[in-house]
């Protein structure tokens, strides 16, 4: 993609031949993040960005390091003077989207796609490292290259702080971080940013409607939980409005109803699943109690029972005032005032960059990538095909994953998230006497291994004898599960022996290390 050169703004010449350097090296730029689309890859296992990643920054002179949990680059720019480091990130993941754009570079990778510019940030950080590293006799202090897994799901962010990302060779921590999300509600060649809260904080929620069941001819003799999940649905939306502060928003989305399987049977239960979103920990907390509150009582009032299950999901993304005004200072000096902007409100979205900033204070900013006569808004155009797909190898037969409620179809899993190597051979518990092999006759079905816990109380993940993840708490195996390709994985019961083996203590135990 060809982006116009902004004419350079007062900053001197060291900024314009910035500029300058970073034109020069956008063919390669955009050849790297092209080949990185082409072979998108999920979750935190992405052998083939790490090593496209690795070979970019060969010659650099930067101290490089992998990840064990996870497929992250870690690499560290000494400046010629002493001073603070400061983080660069980009994230690496993609989505599970069917790509249907027929360019030259589209995705090759059936069932994934890089749709949430993850691809772009990659090429643009090292394009970010080539520039600087040709200006280390400059730079005070050092700069963290920050490569990061699993920002779709699996919160790779976390997994890079326990692994060090934030502390430094020589000894100091980090004292800034900065990322950028490109977005197509802007123009290219543009920058956007706010300080304060900028992405919310996402949360799910499950919430299970127990009535009595019945003939759908009788309802007076049954207690139908289908009209008290609608009654909950609708007074959750006035709860918000009543109960939340304007300038404090949250909402809260419900987004699937499911109850019963034919037309004259009242079901016994009804589910209700939806998220969440929160800008700071008050209101977080209001609309948590809210939720509990409204559902239960209403279910009451009908003679029904509901269970509620929150799970909670990324923090808010906050942004530090100082840094983000040296950011925008920074960005008007090198693209002139009118490519800069402010941002008047947050993003309900998520991101788990909120974990770095929580560590230390820093700004995430918006990079407009709306090409010319290109459409407004945020949306992906049609030709996207934004269809979330089921991975794995096509398959004849289904297969059930065990839980409660409907259980989901396996289809042959690929290992999408890497744990610390392992020493063991592949795992698969079969039940009875007889162990046939995947797809001969008799086969039984795949089984979940969770092993023990680490010292930071991180729990590696096997599903059919291939890792799918390092589970942090419970709910993030379900994250896992789904990105493997299960369908309903949030109905997986964890607790059920017949699907699950748990080593070295069940969920109930599992206290991971805040």
């Amino acid at each position: 993609m060809s982006v116009p050169a902004p004419a350079p703004a007062s900053g001197g010449a060291a900024l314009e031949g910035l500029l300058a350097d970073a034109h020069a090296a956008l063919p390669d730029i955009v050849a790297l993040r092209r080949r990185i689309h082409r072979f998108p890859e999920l979750g935190t296992h992405l052998p083939r960005t790490q090593q496209a990643v690795l070979e970019a920054l060969e010659g650099l002179g930067l101290e490089a390091a992998t990840g064990t949990r996870l497929s992250s680059v870690t690499a560290t720019l000494e400046g010629a003077l002493p001073g603070p480091a400061v983080l660069l990130r980009a994230d690496m993941d993609a989505l599970p989207l069917e790509e249907g754009t027929g360019l030259e570079f589209a995705s090759r990778v059936p069932g994934a796609m890089h749709a949430c510019g993850h691809d772009t940030h990659t090429a643009m950080l090292v394009g970010a490292a080539r520039l600087l590293a040709a200006r280390r006799g400059l730079l005070a202090g050092r700069v963290v290259f920050m490569f990061q897994p699993g920002e779709e799901s699996g919160g790779g962010a976390r997994h890079m702080i326990d692994e060090g990302v934030l502390e430094t060779a020589g000894g100091a921590g980090v004292a800034a971080a900065f990322a950028l999300h490109v977005t197509t509600r802007f123009d290219s060649g543009t920058l956007h940013l706010r300080s304060g809260p900028t992405f919310a904080a996402s949360d799910r929620l499950h919430v299970t409607v127990r009535g009595r069941g019945g003939h759908a001819s009788s309802p007076h003799r049954a207690l139908d939980p289908v009209p008290v999940a609608c009654e909950i649905v609708q007074a959750l939306q006035s709860m918000v409005t009543r109960t939340v502060d304007v300038f404090d928003p949250a909402v809260v989305a419900v987004a699937s109803i499911h109850a019963g399987t034919t037309s004259n049977v009242i079901p016994e239960t009804a589910e209700i699943r939806g998220t969440f979103r929160t800008l700071s920990p008050a209101a977080r907390q209001r609309v948590r109690e809210g939720i509990r509150r409204v559902a239960r009582h209403v279910a009451a009032a009908h003679g029904a029972e509901a269970d509620v299950d929150l799970e909670e999901g990324y923090p808010p993304v906050v942004n530090d005032a100082e840094r983000t005004a040296a950011l925008y200072d920074t960005a008007v000096a090198l693209l002139g005032e009118d490519r800069v902007g402010r941002l008047p409100a947050p993003f309900m979205g998520a991101e788990d960059f909120s974990y770095i900033l929580r560590e230390v204070p820093g700004s995430m900013a918006f990079l407009g990538a709306r090409p010319p006569g290109g459409p407004a808004g945020g949306g992906r155009g049609p030709a996207l095909q934004p269809r979330r797909v089921r991975r794995g190898r096509p398959r004849r037969r289904r297969r059930r994953l065990r839980g409660r409620g409907a259980a989901g179809r396996a289809g042959a899993r690929r290992e999408r998230v890497s744990g610390r190597p392992a020493a063991e051979p592949p795992v698969r518990v079969l039940r009875g006497a007889a162990r046939p092999g995947r797809g001969q006759a008799g086969a039984m079905p795949a089984r979940l291994v969770v092993y023990p816990p680490d010292e930071n109380g991180w729990r590696r993940v096997r599903y059919d004898g291939v890792a799918i993840g390092v589970a942090h708490r419970p709910a993030d195996i379900r994250v896992f599960l789904a990105a493997a390709g299960l369908e309903n994985a949030d109905d997986a019961d964890l607790t059920d022996p017949a699907f699950v083996e748990w080593r070295g203590g069940g969920p109930e135990e599992w206290q991971p290390r805040p």
